[in-house]
């Protein structure tokens, strides 16, 4: 399974996102597991901002060899499921690849969905979402331009979404 993740600058909290994943799912000992992650307005060629190296690093995750990318149709087009931090990443994703609609969902979302309906594929996600709909915004707020502690709370925030979904998504 290979997971995308998406944010604005490709920073942040998709970096993050993805280096934490990789991390669980060596934890867990899952096989054929990959992430990556692009940015909608990437700072290209940037690595992880060094606020955010901190977080990550203190999560148990790996900053080494990062260089931030742009979305594209061929990035998104390639990933079995994408998570992106807010519900306007995931709108600009589907502008950008449409076909991928049942593939694409906000972090909170899909971790409030693999809980709320025991989805354990990204097929029972996409069959999820019109039976567990909610008003509540999705979003995982950017931290760039804030202080540390906001940093380490969305890093934190990130971690806690992500460790239990990937654990249970990539079981099955």
């Amino acid at each position: 399974m290979h997971v995308l993740f998406v944010c604005t600058g490709n920073i942040c909290r998709s970096p993050t996102a993805e280096r934490l994943a990789l991390a669980f799912a060596r934890e867990a000992r899952i096989p054929d597991f990959s992430a990556s992650s692009a940015g909608t307005r990437a700072v290209v060629g940037y690595p992880i901002e060094p606020t955010a190296v901190d977080v990550l690093e203190g999560l148990g995750g790996d900053s080494t060899n990062f260089q931030a990318r742009m979305l594209t149709k061929v990035i998104a087009s390639e990933a079995d499921l994408i998570l992106t931090m807010t519900e306007r990443h995931r709108e600009k994703v589907l502008t950008i690849a449409p076909s991928q609609f049942k593939r694409t969902f906000t972090l909170r979302e899909a971790a409030r969905l693999s809980t709320a309906a025991d989805a354990r594929t990204v097929a029972d996600l996409a069959v999820a979402r019109p039976l567990h709909r909610t008003t509540d915004i999705e979003d995982v707020i950017d931290p760039i331009g804030k202080d540390a502690n906001t940093f380490h709370a969305v890093g934190t925030e990130i971690a806690m979404l992500l460790g239990p979904f990937i654990r249970r998504i990539s079981a099955h």
